[in-house]
């Protein structure tokens, strides 16, 4: 089966063709800028060629129309027609606490995610208008919508309920989510995999670590708590996200003067590492290298990303009762060798020790804790485009 996995964006629309018997990559890219000034559309086959240009797209539609000539174009193309498209699976941010796994699109999961755009007012809009493009550009193709949210639907209610009257979740759907949930699902299963030990016996922290950043507590398969909440904003320090606050800060800001979208974007694209390194970048390799010299805020800032992940470690080692694995994916978590350092140095508690002989791991899976480690420390890398390919196949079949 070949299967066209979507990912959109509030102003971009990335993809990747997959031939699923053998899952593989036959062309990804991505389109972006939609709708502003030049935008670039950027391809690679999977033999190598690469194509890079700037195309004129007003829409996600004039986007997938442009991916689709060059899906099938004679000289740089992997199909022969559209008709060989036989799926198309697609990231949806939020499905609310409807969505529990991936569906089939009908009328009713677009009014969920209609219903779901108050709590993802960027993402949810573009996730809906990849669909209904897909939907004109692919007539009788099945679309399936894969949540991002969905994988943390296990949590029980001690767990996502805030403390604050109950009507604000009932009435309001305000409550803890989670994110990065196709991550957090894939990595589980390639991590069991890997350690050859069933997903349904084993007790696992995850670290996605990247420009945004979550933790999961997984207990036999299922998540139990997550390190974001009612949005991607809370839980760690991120690129130019806050994590965890007070939300009396909230107040105090806007007493002080600023709107609910200044508080908004301050917090979301002003913060995190961004604001605390202090040298105009929130990218972690930025920061490390600032922090090798003298720049003492950029040293701060990764000692208050350090400190703030293994203060939520130790939390969620205590949910768990233990656990058996914890699991570094995402871009930080599979290539930053200084990072996981600094975490591990702090996991001795646990029983976790640093092997110095495996450390120097970049993107592939392996065990980097030494062999008489009680609990293991994992790199494995998250694939959230073959999950969502993985499961558009499965929802087909079964419908």
């Amino acid at each position: 089966m070949k299967v066209l996995v979507i990912n959109s964006g509030s102003s971009s629309l990335k993809f990747t063709m997959y031939r699923m018997g053998n899952e593989q990559v036959l062309a990804k890219g991505l389109v972006e800028r939609i709708g502003l000034d030049k935008p670039q559309f950027k391809y690679e086959r999977h033999d190598g060629l690469k194509l890079k240009e700037t195309a004129a797209v007003r829409n996600h539609e004039d986007a997938l129309h442009l991916v689709c000539e060059k899906l099938v174009d004679p000289k740089c193309g992997v199909l022969h027609s559209l008709s060989d498209v036989q799926a198309v699976g697609h990231r949806v941010l939020h499905g609310g606490s409807k969505m529990t796994r991936s569906v089939l699109v009908d009328e009713a999961v677009r009014q969920t995610i209609r219903d779901c755009i108050p709590l993802g007012p960027l993402h949810n809009p573009a996730n809906l208008a990849g669909i209904e493009a897909c939907e004109k550009v692919f007539p009788g193709v099945k679309n399936v919508a894969v949540f991002d949210t969905a994988f943390h639907q296990t949590m029980p209610p001690a767990a996502y309920l805030y403390a604050i009257p109950y009507e604000f979740n009932e009435k309001y759907g305000i409550r803890k989510y989670g994110f990065h949930g196709t991550s957090h699902r894939y990595v589980c299963q390639a991590t069991a995999e890997f350690l050859g030990v069933p997903a349904e016996q084993l007790k696992m922290i995850i670290c996605h670590l990247g420009n945004g950043s979550s933790l999961a507590a997984i207990k036999n398969g299922k998540v139990i708590d997550t390190s974001m909440g009612l949005t991607p904003l809370d839980g760690l320090v991120m690129g130019t996200r806050c994590g965890l606050m007070d939300p009396a800060v909230v107040i105090s800001m806007i007493k002080l003067g600023m709107s609910a979208d200044e508080v908004d974007t301050l917090l979301n694209k002003k913060s995190g590492l961004l604001a605390l390194a202090g040298i105009g970048s929130g990218d972690m390799r930025d920061v490390l290298d600032a922090a090798t010299g003298d720049n003492e805020k950029a040293k701060l800032a990764l000692e208050m990303f350090v400190y703030r992940l293994t203060a939520y470690l130790g939390a969620y080692y205590a949910s768990l009762g233990g656990v058996d694995a914890i699991v570094f994916t995402g871009g930080i978590g599979e290539n930053s060798v200084p990072i996981r350092g600094s975490i591990m140095e702090r996991l001795t508690i646990f029983g976790c020790h640093l092997d110095e002989t495996r450390k120097d791991v970049h993107g592939t899976a392996a065990v980097i804790s030494t062999p008489d480690s009680r609990v293991k420390a994992v790199v494995m890398p998250t694939n959230e485009e073959l999950m969502i390919a993985r499961d558009t196949v499965r929802v087909v079949k079964a419908n």
